[in-house]
């Protein structure tokens, strides 16, 4: 819960507010900003029957796979073969964001420019791949890169290397909450004056056997393996799970100050950031998303805001039973009557859930539909859940005339909670 500040965003200073100067995104409906923003619009789900590995005795065979992804296109291929694939998604995303923000990395810039980018679960690839070697072949076979491909902040590393940013420099794991809270920890460095821009976001790839066979039997996967491209339907009450994707969202993030000096374009301003705990269960949410209720409201009261002000919420909304019917409860409990007049989705259900990514690509979704007052769809929504009755901006993009502030809900494993609001400048 935040006990931080809360002076309205228009009263700041100007090396107090957080602004978003580009953005990169590497995800299964497309790659780069304008590819994906297209897809998530036009509802392009990319689930599909898994083709990188057997899948026969996994209940879910399918998954929301990365395409036309070439790593060599911004690491040398030696270095690509050292890299796990969610440090090559991540490497690629923040490159985007970097010279979307019109930024050659200059030394003089980088100096002043941290790194914090997340991953749910790390290199899981690179962890199956050495355990089978060390099972096969014996200890003196494991790679020397086995750790540094494998560990979490990897893709904070690496990225600072590739692009010379000496600021500060770090990684956090909090599953699925894992981009929000990066983006919103990176916020508040800078407003600090730990740095003067951040590299913040999510990346994962955790697509594998072992993986698939561990969100299996917690019986977190849907197993519609019949059609992939209707699996993920959050708040519809046919939903039986989330669809697993991949891919990486990262945000270039400046002090407003920064931005002017430079004349730089904005996109949008991180107005407000609130985070909690639930204390309560390693998967489950606590009864109403008591959880989830504390960091809305910390998020809506650090951006100086009330409630009523919030005029979209890109919703955690996996398309799991449990899930979306908690955070329907817990938005009604934050908003109050305010709760119908809301425009909610899930860009999971075009997406899947992309783990320690998803906060960042759905930031950037927030970004983006405040940029171009677009709303993006739920798609599958066919059959309503009485206990999910909300407007989920069903099956079409919606043109909204007003569009100011957007909540961006991520809640993880371990009752680790994240939002962040989004604010037109």
């Amino acid at each position: 819960m935040s006990i931080r500040e809360v002076t309205p965003v228009s009263e700041r200073a100007p090396r107090d507010r957080v602004v978003v100067t580009g953005m990169g995104v590497v995800a299964p409906p497309g790659n780069g900003l304008e590819n994906f923003w297209t897809a998530l619009l036009a509802g392009r789900s990319n689930a599909r029957l898994i083709d990188r590995f057997d899948t026969t005795g996994l209940p879910c065979k399918f998954a929301c796979q990365v395409d036309n992804f070439d790593a060599t296109r911004w690491v040398d291929r030696k270095q690509a073969r050292r890299l796990d694939p969610f440090v090559q998604f991540a490497i690629a995303a923040a490159r985007m964001a970097v010279e979307d923000a019109g930024q050659d990395f200059a030394a003089d810039f980088m100096e002043q420019c941290g790194v914090l980018i997340g991953s749910g679960i790390g290199g899981m690839k690179t962890y199956e791949d050495e355990c089978a070697v060390i099972l096969s072949q014996g200890p003196g076979r494991v790679s020397p890169f086995f750790v540094p491909m494998m560990i979490a902040n990897m893709a904070s590393g690496i990225v600072a290397i590739e692009t010379g940013a000496r600021g500060p420099n770090m990684g956090i794991v909090s599953a699925c909450s894992t981009g929000s809270h990066a983006i919103g920890e990176a916020s508040w460095m800078i407003r600090r004056g730990d740095a003067r821009a951040m590299i913040a976001g999510g990346a994962e790839a955790g697509i594998t056997p072992l993986s698939l066979a561990g969100f299996s039997a917690a019986r977190a996967l849907s197993t519609r393996n019949e059609d992939p491209q209707r699996a993920s339907r959050p708040f519809d009450r046919d939903r039986d799970g989330f669809v697993i994707g991949e891919g990486a969202g990262v945000l270039m993030l400046e002090s407003l100050e920064l931005a002017h000096e430079r004349g730089a374009r904005i996109y949008a301003e991180i107005a407000g950031y609130g985070l909690s705990g639930d204390a309560f269960h390693i998967t489950s949410p606590p009864p109403g998303g008591e959880g989830a209720v504390r960091a809305m409201r910390a998020a809506i009261r650090s951006a100086g805001l009330t409630p009523d002000q919030i005029d979209y919420v890109n919703a955690h909304g996996t398309s799991t039973p449990v899930n979306d019917k908690t955070e329907t409860e817990a938005i009604k409990q934050v908003f109050g009557d305010h709760a119908w007049k809301l425009a909610i989705s899930s860009t999971k259900s075009v997406t899947g859930h992309l783990l320690g990514a998803a906060g960042g690509v759905e930031a950037i979704a927030s970004v983006q539909a405040i940029r171009h007052r677009v709303l993006p769809p739920t798609i599958n929504y066919e059959t309503p859940d009485p206990e999910c009755d909300l407007d989920y901006v069903p099956n079409q993009p919606r043109e909204v005339k007003k569009l100011e502030f957007a909540l961006s809900n991520s809640f993880g494993f371990g009752g680790q909670n994240a939002c962040l609001v989004v604010s037109r400048f």
